[in-house]
């Protein structure tokens, strides 16, 4: 029977750049040894290494960046590739897909990798147990054993993207029988051992000796992580006490300019900060088109971003997104026509629910949008929750994004929408193996959702870090989260 190989998926566009090379610049040779030092933001007390309850910066970059790994890998470029799993394949549907694993591979504590790790871990994310990744794999019904380095998904329905998915940060893989052990110590199959961790203040990791990515990446020989706001992380940066700083806000990228030994990395990635309203009726509808034509979005990418960004169109699709619709407007800033949607919403106060933590520049842009809103003549008041402001750093696939945040029932549908003419759609896309036809339905969901959507996404926020010169990097870097896709420790080297 034909199958779907990793060449044929690149070459019908199922899964665009899911072959890769290394992401190194051809003349780039790294050199090894040193120890890296580096800021980074969304650290906690709480922390663990129990990847489930992982959702900001550092332990994104201890976890999945350094201790362990996961089956995939996104590129520096955008393209998949393999981590644990090596190669892979589908049925021509794209409803079954089988993984053949590394067999070079061990964890920290001397066991073997197989199977046996990937289905104990996998069970982990089950529908019942709470995990972020579980809807993820809600579209998989089982997951089979078929050798000891080989393991089956077999989906309810086709997925073209599927195994972008499994390089979801969430889905590190555990040493069966040690997996309790693993989430208290920090036992993986990554670059890196932990040497020491202090919940929400430093992490310390040495190189692994001996790996199975030896010679293609993680050229430092330590590694050492610390908790703090940016702009103490650039004041360590100026006297030559750390080598990055991660997530720095626009006005602090701006002083970079006049300084020595030190640059601005910026990519354009996902990351944004969107507006969700109960869509409750014509009310709700109103409400919407109120916010979406209330919001100077010009206003929010040129004084708050300081231009370092792209407007929004109403949906979690970004410009990092291979079908990111580039040709349609966004919604124009008109206050008097959302006045008149105000009015026709009987809205006189939005209860606006913040999320927990919003990071740099998000809080900054999160603090813009309430005072935009709060023009029109609608107080805002803040820690309520008939409406929502959450920040996100998108997602690597338009299947991806739009499932975490709009299908019915999703967690991250704070605002319960639900539309059947969405779901065929998107089902549609999902199962499509054809490039441009994809196109074309993507395209088609982004406009459906401008107009009939339940969020308001005004802009696309840029990553932007701060590097000292004594680290060299890629030219390619990973643009779908921060720092290199949070994996700088593996991929960066001694100038």
């Amino acid at each position: 029977m034909s199958r779907i190989s990793r060449r044929s998926l690149l070459t019908s566009g199922a899964a665009a750049g899911v072959l890769a090379a290394s992401g190194l610049a051809l003349a780039a040779v790294p050199k090894t040894g040193g120890t890296l030092r580096a800021v980074l933001p969304g650290a906690s007390i709480g922390d663990t290494w129990d990847a489930r309850t992982h959702s900001e910066l550092f332990m994104m970059a201890a976890s999945h960046g350094a201790v362990f790994d996961c089956l995939t890998e996104i590129g520096p470029d955008g393209a998949l590739r393999g981590e644990l799993a090596q190669s892979w394949d589908a049925s021509p549907d794209a409803r079954v897909w089988t993984f053949d694993l590394r067999r070079d591979v061990t964890f920290h504590n001397g066991k073997a990798f197989g199977a046996d790790d990937v289905l104990e871990t996998f069970a982990l994310h089950e529908a019942d147990s709470g995990s972020p990744a579980a809807p993820l794999l809600a579209g998989v019904q089982d997951i089979r054993k078929l050798t000891d380095h080989q393991v089956q998904f077999e989906l309810t329905a086709p997925n073209a993207d599927f195994p972008y998915l499994l390089s979801d940060y969430h889905l590190v893989i555990y040493p069966a029988g040690y997996v309790e052990l693993a989430m208290i110590g920090g036992i993986g199959t990554g670059l890196y051992r932990v040497a020491s961790f202090e919940p929400g203040v430093a992490f310390r990791a040495t190189r692994v000796d001996g790996h199975y990515k030896d010679g293609k990446a993680g050229f430092f020989d330590s590694l050492e992580f610390y908790a703090a706001s940016s702009s103490e992380g650039l004041s360590l940066l100026q006297t030559g006490a750390t080598d990055a700083v991660g997530q720095i806000s626009a006005s602090d990228a701006a002083q970079l300019a006049d300084w020595t030994g030190v640059r601005l990395q910026k990519t354009t990635g996902n990351a944004h900060v969107a507006l969700s309203v109960p869509m409750n009726g014509d009310d709700g509808l109103n409400l919407r088109q109120a916010l979406q034509h209330g919001v100077d979005r010009r206003a929010l990418l040129d004084d708050v971003l300081l231009g370092h960004g792209d407007i929004g169109r109403d949906t979690p699709v970004g410009p990092a997104n291979q079908y990111f619709a580039t040709k349609l407007d966004a919604p124009a800033f008109d206050p008097d026509l959302a006045r008149h949607y105000l009015k026709a919403s009987g809205v006189d106060r939005l209860d606006l629910a913040l999320s927990q933590h919003l990071p740099t520049p998000a809080s900054e842009l999160g603090a813009a949008i309430s005072n935009q809103i709060g023009a029109l003549g609608l107080p805002v008041q803040l820690g309520k929750t008939s409406a929502g402001l959450h920040a996100s750093a998108g997602r690597a696939t338009e299947d991806w994004a739009l499932s975490t945040y709009l299908t019915a029932g999703a967690p991250w549908n704070t605002s319960n929408w639900t539309h059947p003419m969405f779901e065929d759609l998107l089902l549609s896309a999902r199962a499509e193996l054809d490039s441009a036809k994809r196109r074309v339905v993507y395209e088609d969901i982004q406009r459906l959702l401008q107009t009939e959507g339940a969020l308001t996404v005004p802009v696309f926020a840029d990553h932007l870090q701060a590097v000292s010169d004594r680290v060299a990097t890629p030219s390619a870097i990973g643009r779908h989260w921060a720092m290199d896709n949070a994996r700088f420790a593996e991929r960066w080297w001694r100038a």
